[in-house]
């Protein structure tokens, strides 16, 4: 590649300032490339707009994309499809990879892991350089031989199940994540629920993948601040009454309860403790934050508390920009499922970061999996600074410091502790 004269990023009326270090030139092949170069290495301006038809000409980058858009999880698979769409055409109407666009190649798991991984094979045989996607922790445990035997890189935006990233030896995995898992997740909230003097745990628990690994997650949170749960409940997804085990935990002295579950079955456990006049704080991971159980639960899930990465508020220039051009994209000012859409939208110039890393362009799967581990600049993200996310040893981009406490107040998701609120004005690194 030879050098060209640097080139300074254009700005348009809605671009953010950042300051003069974000603004930094890039050394590009020639000008689309200039152009394409610059805005994977701004903080991911959202000012561009193109149509989602990929240009006639240079042979286009085609990049997986899968995850539940219809069905009981496309609640929060159709954000994660939004967000990585945006920054897919932001990039487009920059240039692309090296004067290609990039095209999505979509596949439908429906939340079935069986699904799934015949969606996952699909993708293989049509020889996408990497694959973004997988919201459910089951339907991605189902899929993840696919991607490593086929030596294709995954990067998983939203599934949060411990093992995902440990299903192989890091320095041979293909599998890659920008989700929190949930092994920081728990210890994250039991930290929270000390604090406020609730030591006396019910667990709730379903008995999908998710179900299973958070349990574990949760046991090892409470043992590690010397805390044993008074009740373990364990249920399948779709039951409908959850009465039987709530009146157990309270029985059991219970003073929270900390569901891990990913559907309308926490709002199933919102509506018991309502109906049982049972005012003790539901908790949880991120699936607290979602459609299913704040408007399926209603005012049952008022003050329940739970981890996030992303929360959507305008607390700086990087998220204010995010959430106004996904307003104007989309419709609308309010995201389902906030920290779907970030973190798909993140992941989009994570990839596009460690591509341009490839030498020569030439994007097999072990290439562009050296240069995951190996991204050589800082990308100023929504939901974190992320600096060297990821190496051969540490497949996860995000670390626990990353994390804030939720709160559902009025029917949407606000932060829980002021601290939080003022801390989140910085965009965290990973450490």
């Amino acid at each position: 590649m030879h050098p060209v004269p640097l080139v300074l990023p254009m700005r348009s009326r809605f671009a953010p300032s950042w300051g003069r270090a974000s603004l930094r030139p890039v050394v590009c092949g020639f000008a689309a490339l200039t152009l394409a170069c610059a805005c994977a290495h701004l903080p991911a301006p959202v000012w561009a707009q193109a149509t989602e038809a990929v240009p006639a000409g240079p042979q286009p980058v085609r990049v997986g994309l899968i995850g539940p858009f219809t069905g009981p999880s496309a609640d929060f698979g159709t954000p994660m499809q939004n967000g990585v769409r945006m920054a897919v055409d932001e990039i487009n109407a920059l240039g692309g990879y090296l004067g290609r666009p990039i095209e999505l190649v979509v596949k439908d798991d429906t939340a079935r892991p069986d699904v799934g991984r015949q969606r996952s094979e699909e993708l293989v045989a049509d020889k996408v350089v990497a694959t973004i996607g997988f919201c459910n922790t089951g339907v991605a445990q189902a899929s993840l031989e696919v991607f490593q035997r086929a030596h294709m890189p995954l990067i998983i935006p939203c599934a949060t199940g411990t093992p995902l990233t440990a299903q192989y030896p890091a320095p041979e995995s293909y599998v890659f994540r920008t989700a929190a898992k949930d092994a920081i997740q728990a210890p994250f909230v039991v930290a929270d629920i000390v604090r406020r003097g609730w030591t006396r745990v019910a667990v709730f628990a379903d008995t999908t993948g998710y179900g299973e690994a958070g349990l574990k997650d949760v046991e090892a949170a409470l043992a590690n601040a010397k805390l044993i749960p008074v009740h373990v409940a364990r249920f399948a997804i779709g039951v409908k009454d959850l009465q039987a085990e709530l009146k157990a935990a309270r029985e059991a002295g219970a003073n929270v309860v900390f569901s891990c579950t990913v559907g309308p079955e926490n709002a199933v456990i919102a509506k018991g403790r309502e109906a049982l006049k049972w005012a003790v704080p539901q908790v949880g991971a991120w699936p607290l934050s979602f459609p299913f159980f704040i408007n399926g639960a209603g005012a049952a899930a008022e003050g329940a508390l739970m981890a996030q990465t992303f929360i959507a508020e305008p607390s700086n220039e990087r998220r204010a920009a995010f959430l106004s051009g996904y307003a104007r994209k989309y419709g609308g000012s309010h995201i389902p499922v906030p920290m779907a859409a970030a973190q798909g939208y993140d992941t989009v110039y994570l990839l596009l970061h460690a591509l341009f890393g490839v030498r020569g362009g030439q994007l097999s799967g072990p290439a562009i999996k050296a240069a995951l581990e190996a991204i050589p600049r800082n990308y100023h993200g929504v939901v974190a600074t992320y600096e060297k996310p990821f190496s051969a040893t540490d497949k996860d981009a995000l670390t626990a410091h990353m994390l804030v406490m939720g709160e559902v107040k009025n029917g949407v998701v606000t932060f829980a502790n002021p601290e939080d609120a003022r801390r989140n004005l910085l965009v965290q690194r990973k450490r």
